[in-house]
């Protein structure tokens, strides 16, 4: 099985030799095989400060770490994976007693400076050792091998010994009657010997040798004439002043040897530990007589001592915290497996289960023995069993170190319970355990929920703000328009005709604002009618610069910044004419005394990242720009600047559509709008549009044709709206202009018509029909059999069924409703006569 981690994961130099080394011809076979138990008790070896050995099985295989390599010397590193017994066949005599003890009766022992010779470094070696032995048990105590922590103490053990000589020197100075020899003698047997002295107790006087007097800054001639006793302390470390005043008295008291170490300020101003070796001769009355002596520099020997007593106390808590350990690792692994509330599984490689714990039962009603030999997709959800098996596949394959998911497990009384998994891959084997979110899971969907109806509330509230907006306008034409009206109908019963074409202007002039605010609203849904085409944006901006300077005054200066050889664009520019009108009376509007408008052009490439921060495709686009040096707009309306029916203009001075209506159009083009502007430093609006890969449109320029014009003799028009009131008016305004009409309520009515021999020179239809049909579709049907028939569309925005990849077929166009007499009547004859694919 892939996917199983390196065994030891660390350990320094032995841990890579342990991982390098072929164990397979080993007695304890690959690592891969090891016991939970020797992994155990190799990683808190390797993990040792201390120098450390592990022996394991009946053939005593010694595995060590990188201090007790050390230890081994020229041994290293042959001896990994060898015979205890091979590695040390010289001291085996020394060492069998002690394994036996561990190994075979499972004791526990300590030895401290044990003396061995032994063979490194090419030749045979005195040494001392202390050890520390303790048995590895299986969890049925079962003794599997030995662990040994030891210290080699063979430096502090030659210092003691140098200590014991310089001892036995100053016992056999004092048999010595004569000061001078006693001193000579001292003075050649130890080189630590700091000095000399002999107190004569009668008198109370020290006499000190040379050395004496130089190491504690004393006349050399006072010191061999006599000191006092408070002269010879006064050096002596205040802290240690009472513990040498007691020894003193002491050793006087009783006579004979004398060994006390203290601390005392040397010459150099420093304090060193020193040890006073003397002896105290008495009188026969018990009186002290003499008492000689010499000092011994102690300062290293103390340092080592508390080095290795130290280093012994760690040993020792080492070893009964290794020894813990393993026995708490063990119970713990127990105690974890029954008292843990998740649940705890060990899954073969083929993916069922081996074991399971008590929390099974707790949680999901299953018991051990109805888990075990279960394959884990059994208890998984149906919906989750793509999610779980991707996630397995996916750690066993050595993609994931570690399989983490959510999914949810059956229940055995019913239902399922949504479980969060951590599972790894080792030896063979996968380990894992879950935790039961059910509860998080209902709260996290109670907040979406929550979220979703906060939403909505938002939805509705903006909503709101939109059809009021939208009824106060509209509320505002209509009554222009049936105000006219009713005065129309007083005005003709009165018999006063003369006064009616004042209100039918009134009305009409209330009919196209309503037309040019529904214009504006479908922009911002992204629902109005386009008819994009190539189009030169620099060229248009060109043939506009009089228009926008006679609208914007004269106050305001007008300059333009166009790229030279811009891309054209796709787009429809009647409706990019009318953007750019806007975007300049709503700059003028910002400079209410006057000011400059800057109109530019230029190239930008959209990198994912910007894409995904403007909310666009990725690609290549052309901008048109507008610049201002107004007011500017604080953040908080650039962010509603979008906003239907929001301005920052007085009641009554805009409908707050201009820039919404824009924001609809570019959207609908492929495009974007984007807005920078700071208070007191203006405003830029961009639209952005993508980059048409073709030639620009020309304009042929081409006059308009003003008056109707009449049909030929016999030609038919075949009228489809399911509105009656629009298919009346539309027959009438026909048959005003010579066409005869046929009329049909839905798509299936008009294609009865259309498949019938009548004669059918144009088909006019709405987009949105009832029944099983559209427009579009009735007209592909219809064009079956009539290949050539023409087609006019008449609609209140564009259907997604009207166009085909953006484009109308050959023979066809669309027209917006409302429109007027001369519009219908123009179309009717372009298409009719040839000219089709004009939309408007």
């Amino acid at each position: 099985m892939t996917g199983v981690r390196p065994f030891p994961p660390g350990g320094g130099a032995m841990g890579a030799a342990i991982r390098a080394l072929d164990w397979r011809a080993s007695p304890l076979g690959p690592v891969s095989a090891w016991p939970a138990t020797l992994r155990t008790a190799v990683g808190i070896m390797l993990d040792s400060a201390f120098p450390s050995f592990l022996v394991w099985g009946p053939q005593q295989i010694l595995i060590y770490n990188d201090a007790y390599a050390g230890i081994l010397h020229d041994k290293h590193p042959a001896a990994l994976g060898r015979s205890f017994r091979t590695v040390w066949p010289e001291i085996w005599d020394v060492l069998a007693p002690l394994v036996e003890r561990t190994l075979v009766r499972g004791e526990s022992h300590r030895m401290n400076d044990i003396p061995l010779v032994v063979q490194r470094r090419g030749y045979a070696e005195q040494t001392w050792f202390t050890y520390s032995y303790g048995p590895v048990r299986a969890d049925d105590g079962a003794v599997l091998g030995m662990l040994c922590n030891c210290i080699e103490t063979t430096e502090a053990v030659l210092i003691q010994r140098r200590r014991a000589t310089s001892e036995a020197v100053l016992r056999e100075s004092e048999a010595s009657t004569r000061q001078d020899a006693e001193r000579v003698q001292l003075a050649l047997t130890a080189g630590a010997i700091i000095g000399t002295w002999v107190w004569d107790l009668t008198t109370d006087r020290f006499t000190v040798d040379e050395a004496f007097s130089r190491a504690f800054g004393h006349d050399p001639a006072l010191g061999r004439v006599g000191l006092s006793l408070a002269q010879v302390v006064s050096t002596v470390h205040p802290d240690d002043q009472a513990g040498l005043a007691q020894a003193i008295n002491e050793v006087i008291a009783r006579g004979g040897h004398y060994a006390h170490q203290y601390r005392v300020k040397r010459a150099d101003g420093h304090y060193y530990w020193i040890e006073a070796n003397g002896r105290v001769d008495l009188a026969p009355d018990g009186t002290g007589l003499r008492f000689p002596g010499v000092l011994i520099d102690v300062q290293a020997r103390r340092a080592v001592e508390a080095e290795r007593d130290q280093a012994i106390l760690k040993l020792r808590a080492l070893n009964d915290e290794l020894e813990q350990k393993v026995i708490a690792q063990a119970l713990a692994r127990g105690r974890t497996w029954q008292v843990s509330p998740d649940l705890i599984g060990v899954i073969g490689a083929d993916g069922h289960f081996e074991a399971s714990n008590p929390a099974w039962e707790a949680m999901l009603g299953w018991s051990e023995e109805e888990v075990a030999g279960t394959y884990f997709l059994d208890f998984v959800h149906p919906d989750d069993h793509d999610g779980t098996r991707a996630a397995w596949n996916g750690m066993l394959q050595d993609e994931l170190p570690a399989l983490r998911l959510e999914n949810r497990y059956r229940h055995k009384a019913g239902g399922w319970r949504w479980l969060s998994w951590v599972a790894v891959p080792d030896d063979g084997k996968v380990y894992c355990s879950a935790r039961d979110i059910t509860v998080e899971r209902e709260r996290q969907a109670e907040l979406e929920r929550a979220q979703d109806l906060l939403r909505q509330s938002q939805k509705m509230e903006a909503v709101g703000q939109l059809t009021g907006g939208l009824a106060h306008d509209f509320n505002n034409l209509l009554a222009g328009i049936s105000g006219s009206l009713e005065l129309m109908n007083m005005r003709i019963k009165q018999d006063r005709v003369g006064e009616l074409e004042r209100y039918i202007g009134v009305a009409l002039g209330a009919t196209r604002r309503a037309a040019a605010l529904t214009h504006r609203l479908l922009a911002f849904s992204r629902r109005q009618t386009l008819a994009p085409r190539s189009t030169d944006v620099n060229a248009m901006v060109g043939s506009m610069l009089d228009m926008i300077r006679r609208t914007v005054g004269p106050s305001v200066q007008v300059e333009t910044g166009c790229t030279p050889r811009l891309w054209p664009a796709l787009v429809d520019q009647s409706q990019l004419e009318n953007a750019l009108l806007n975007l300049c009376i709503n700059a003028r509007d910002a400079m209410p005394d006057g000011g400059r408008i800057e109109i530019g052009t230029d190239h930008r490439q959209i990198t994912p990242e910007q894409a995904r921060e403007y909310d666009m495709q990725a690609g290549e686009y052309l901008t048109l720009c507008v610049s201002d040096t107004g007011s500017g707009m604080p953040p908080d309306v650039i962010a509603k600047a979008f906003d239907p029916f929001f301005t920052t203009k007085p009641l009554g001075q805009g409908t707050g559509l201009g820039l919404s209506m824009i924001y609809g159009f570019a959207k609908q083009s492929g495009g974007q709008v984007r807005i920078a502007s700071s208070e007191g430093e203006g405003t830029t609006v961009t639209i952005y549009l993508p980059r048409h890969l073709g030639e620009a449109d020309r304009d042929d320029g081409a006059p308009q044709q003003n008056d109707a014009p009449l049909a030929g003799a016999g030609e038919t028009v075949l009228v489809v709206d399911d509105e009656p009131s629009v298919r009346i008016l539309v027959s009438d305004l026909l048959g005003e202009l010579g066409y005869a009409a046929l009329e049909a309520a839905d798509g299936a009515g008009g294609l009865k018509v259309l498949e019938s021999n009548a004669r059918v020179d144009l088909l006019i239809s709405d987009v949105g029909l009832p029944g099983m049909m559209n427009g579009r579709q009735m007209a592909d049907a219809a064009r079956v059999k009539r290949p050539d028939l023409k087609v006019l569309f008449i609609t209140g925005f564009a259907e997604t069924a009207l166009l085909n990849n953006g484009q109308l077929e050959p023979g066809m166009s669309v027209l917006t409703k409302p429109f007027t007499v001369e519009t219908l009547a123009a179309r009717v004859r372009d298409l009719i006569g040839g000219r089709a694919g004009v939309s408007g």
